[in-house]
C-alpha cells in the first residue's frame, strides 16, 4: 500500500507537469479503489438505484480529468478530490430522481403507481448532504472531515494528512461532527414525520 501510494503520488505529479502518459498509469492504480468507494456509497442506496459502481467511477474519473490547475499533493488528495466530486454526482442523481419522482406521483392513477413512485431514499441522501453543507458552515474543518470519513473513505491518518491537522484532532472532530450530524438529521426527520 505505501508503494501503491507513493506511486500514486508520483504519477500525480507528472501529469501535473504535463506528462500525459502518466493518465493511463494513474487509472490502472487508482481505479480499483475508487471502484470500492463507489460501491461503498450506493451499498446504502435502494437496492434499484439506477446508478451503479462502473458509472460513478466512469463520471467522476471524467470529471476528475476535466479539472484545470490541480496542484495535487498526494494520494489522499486525489481520493479526497474524488470523494467531493462522487458525493455531488450521487446528489444531482438524487435531486433528478426526486424530481422525476413528483413526476411520476403527480400523474400516477392507482395507489399501486403512487407506492412505485414514492420508493427510494433520495430525500434521505439530499437531507445528508444539506446538513453537511450547514456544518461546513459552521465549521469548515468538521465538514471536511465529514466527507472525506465518510465519503472518501480516508482514514484517520489519511485525513490528517489532508487537512494537515493530528489524527487525534481527526478523531476528536469527527465525534463532533459526527453528534452534531445526528442531532441535525434527527430534528430533519421529525419535522418530515410530523
Amino acid at each position: 500500500m505505501a508503494s501503491e501510494s507513493g506511486d500514486v503520488t508520483q504519477l500525480l505529479l507528472a501529469l501535473r507537469d504535463g506528462n500525459r502518459a502518466a493518465e493511463s498509469q494513474l487509472v490502472v492504480l487508482v481505479y480499483g479503489e475508487l471502484r470500492r468507494l463507489a460501491a461503498h456509497y450506493l451499498k446504502r442506496e435502494r437496492p434499484d438505484h439506477t446508478l451503479q459502481p462502473t458509472a460513478l467511477v466512469n463520471e467522476a474519473y471524467l470529471r476528475l480529468t476535466k479539472l484545470q490547475n490541480i496542484d495535487w499533493q498526494s494520494r489522499a488528495h486525489f481520493f479526497a478530490t474524488a470523494a467531493n466530486i462522487m458525493r455531488r454526482i450521487l446528489v444531482d442523481h438524487a435531486r433528478a430522481a426526486r424530481t422525476h419522482k413528483r413526476e411520476a406521483m403527480t400523474r400516477a392513477n392507482t395507489i399501486e403507481e403512487l407506492l412505485i413512485a414514492s420508493v427510494g431514499r433520495a430525500p434521505e441522501f439530499i437531507a445528508l448532504d444539506e446538513a453537511l453543507d450547514r456544518l461546513a458552515k459552521l465549521d469548515a474543518r468538521q465538514g471536511r472531515i465529514v466527507e472525506l470519513r465518510f465519503f472518501g473513505g480516508l482514514g484517520e491518518d489519511e485525513v490528517s494528512i489532508v487537512l494537515g491537522v493530528s489524527p487525534r484532532t481527526v478523531s476528536r472532530e469527527w465525534r463532533l461532527a459526527k453528534a452534531w450530524l445526528y442531532n441535525e438529521l434527527s430534528a430533519s426527520r421529525q419535522s418530515i414525520d410530523a
